[in-house]
């Protein structure tokens, strides 16, 4: 026998015995005190508003008002731009629903998006009133409501820990900087070629009306020649808009305007043959070696000679 077989047995035998207590029941054969059916009681919610509030008595704390701050105010007034937005928050869903394929009838109580908006300004509303109201009591009990300049509270920090906290917010901010600048420059950069494509395109447009005008020429459709004038003028216009650097000009007057320099004192066939000023039948002057320079010849012919060379003379 398998498992199976014993399994279907406990259900059958179970099928059995539920079959044979309800025909003893029918029968009456079952002795009360076995079987005993349960009665539903039906729960009583009592609400004591009488013994509740005896039991908040006993516990309740009577404190001034400074020690509790509360406060029971009205809702402050709304401000007309957040009217206005509500206002067009509702017109956007209104035409948002109604354009759509089902085309139903737009409800704003029963938009929970409107809704929400409305819930949260509430709130907010509740908490300015009672804001103003408290600040107003608590002044008239000369209470501040500021600390003064010169407070100093303990740190629940150690020095150290904002040490560190200050240099990642200053590493934070460095690279947001630097972020910024990246993108500016690449701007800039988006800027500047837009600016020489356009131009670009201005200068291909100017050359192909030029073309197109010349072409009629030409063909001799026109005798009008004054686009060529125009474009004259612009090129005189700029250099004339040219201002002149003073000492630019000063050194070109003293040292030339630039080109080639060496060589340039070299003979040709033009200079070679060139004798002006020439004079061969002229006598050198004499070389000082000592001097190295030409010493012109002073002496006379009929110069007395010295001792040593007269006739006779003693050497």
């Amino acid at each position: 026998m398998t498992t199976s077989d014993f399994v279907l047995n406990d259900s059958e035998s179970d099928v059995d015995s539920d079959e044979e207590l309800q025909e003893a029941f029918a029968k009456g054969l079952l002795k009360p005190g076995i079987n005993e059916e349960i009665e539903k009681v039906e729960k009583r919610h009592v609400n004591n508003i009488a013994d509740l509030k005896a039991k908040l008595k006993e516990f309740e704390l009577k404190l001034p008002w400074v020690e509790t701050l509360d406060l029971v105010t009205s809702v402050a007034p709304m401000a007309p731009d957040v009217a206005l937005q509500i206002q067009q928050t509702a017109q956007r869903r209104k035409n948002l629903q109604e354009n759509t394929k089902s085309k139903q009838l737009y409800d704003p109580a029963s938009d929970p998006v409107l809704n929400e908006f409305k819930r949260e300004n509430l709130i907010h509303r509740q908490a300015q009133a009672a804001v103003l109201d408290g600040i107003k009591r608590l002044k008239e009990l000369n209470i501040p409501t500021r600390r003064p300049d010169d407070y100093f509270a303990e740190m629940a920090k150690t020095d150290e820990h904002m040490q560190k906290v200050r240099k990642n917010l200053m590493a934070k901010q460095a690279a947001q900087s630097r972020v910024e600048k990246v993108r500016q420059l690449r701007e800039q950069k988006k800027i500047a070629k837009r600016v020489q494509i356009d131009t670009k395109l201005k200068q291909a447009a100017d050359k192909k009306h030029m073309l197109e005008q010349l072409k009629r020429v030409r063909k001799g459709k026109s005798t009008d020649l004054d686009f060529l004038d125009d474009k004259k003028g612009k090129g005189n216009k700029g250099k004339d808009a040219m201002k002149v650097n003073k000492r630019r000009a000063m050194k070109d007057q003293k040292f030339g305007f630039g080109g080639k320099k060496k060589g340039s004192k070299l003979n040709t066939r033009e200079s070679s043959s060139q004798m002006d000023g020439f004079n061969s039948s002229a006598k050198k002057k004499p070389f000082n070696i000592k001097s190295k320079q030409f010493k012109p010849n002073n002496k006379k012919k009929n110069q007395r000679p010295g001792k040593s060379k007269r006739k006779g003379g003693k050497r």
